[in-house]
């Protein structure tokens, strides 16, 4: 996945060390060590602060990464310290002024998943980005899952079911989701901003033409106790004519696979364990069983260690986060308007 290409677009000067401050160290998953361990592992990248609210997780980080300067106010974090990067693991709704924050004190930025939870917040983020010469990236680290590397290298590299013209994908289950932050919609987004984003992430990156309109169906019907949706889905038509529908659930009492593509050679159908290939081989109706390659989950961040110290070019661009973001967002307003909306032009 990591890309050699050289970026004649970078507004920034290179690093020879990229020193990290960790903006939320909160124990969800535990997401500021994975995090921190990962970009220490490219020998680039070295985590210097982390900025907690919760003084128990300020000394946990302590113990994970020892002689960290840490702090419980950002603002002291950004003036107090020379850090060259700032990672922002916070509540969804916290992740574009948080973020515009960083840039505007000069600070390079990169934001959990989901960008953020609006199409708005997107673009100024970008904005700010771009006004004060910053990088700006989404950890968008599932980009480097197994199975869907190995279905980018059957789709888009050998082709072998030709042209993509229909794809399905769902996640989740039934069962009622869990009484916190990521199940409060004024604090996640809703239910889409969850997996959501990881899945639409991989769809626009099989399917990267231009979209023509997302038709969204947005379901409130069960968990009362939670303000998430309990079912949301996307229709994406795309300007060839071809047509994604993105499920996630948490009414399915049956489920089906994450992945049915379907292409004019052949079809795709996703397994626990890898993918069932159809397509013609001289005549015959073949079928493959293709196992899916390892994952590479420290690839994110050999990446943004490459580009901040290489000039390599950056693989998630904030671009393509947003894509996802105006996604999800305009699926919601079809939801409202009952038609078929198109994306935000600017």
């Amino acid at each position: 996945m990591a890309s050699k290409k050289k970026t004649d677009e970078r507004a920034y000067p290179l690093l020879d060390q990229v020193k990290v401050g960790i903006i939320g160290y909160g124990g969800a998953f535990n997401m500021g060590k994975t995090h921190g361990f990962s970009m220490q592992k490219t020998g680039k990248m070295k985590v210097e602060a982390v900025c907690d609210l919760d003084k128990a997780r300020v000394a946990v980080a302590k113990d994970d990464f020892p002689g960290v300067e840490t702090f419980t106010d950002i603002a002291k974090m950004l003036k107090k310290t020379d850090v060259d990067l700032c990672i922002v693991i916070l509540p969804h709704n916290l992740h574009a002024p948080v973020a515009m924050q960083c840039a505007e004190a000069g600070k390079h930025v990169v934001v959990e998943k989901p960008m953020c939870v609006s199409d708005a917040e997107a673009k100024a983020m970008i904005g700010a980005a771009r006004a004060n010469k910053t990088m700006l990236s989404v950890f968008h680290n599932r980009r480097w899952d197994g199975d869907f590397v190995t279905l980018r290298e059957l789709v888009c590299e050998k082709k072998l079911i030709g042209d993509v013209f229909h794809v399905e994908m769902f996640g989740g289950g039934y069962g009622k989701p869990g009484s916190w932050w990521r199940s409060d919609k004024a604090i996640s987004g809703g239910h889409f901003f969850d997996w959501g984003a990881h899945y639409l992430d991989w769809l626009l990156q099989i399917m990267p033409q231009p979209i023509t309109g997302v038709t969204g169906f947005f379901h409130k019907l069960k968990w009362f106790e939670v303000s998430n949706e309990d079912d949301v889905e996307a229709a994406i038509r795309f300007a060839d004519g071809a047509v994604a529908h993105v499920h996630m659930s948490s009414l399915a009492m049956v489920g089906k696979e994450r992945w049915r593509l379907l292409g004019t050679e052949g079809a795709i159908v996703s397994g626990d364990r890898g993918f069932t290939l159809h397509r013609d081989v001289d005549g015959y109706r073949g079928v493959f069983d293709v196992k899916f390659a390892d994952s590479n989950w420290d690839g994110y961040y050999a990446n943004v260690a490459a580009h901040l110290t290489a000039g390599e070019d950056l693989i998630v661009k904030p671009e393509q986060a947003r894509r996802v973001i105006a996604v999800m967002d305009t699926a919601e307003k079809s939801s409202a308007s009952g038609k078929t909306e198109p994306l935000p032009t600017d």
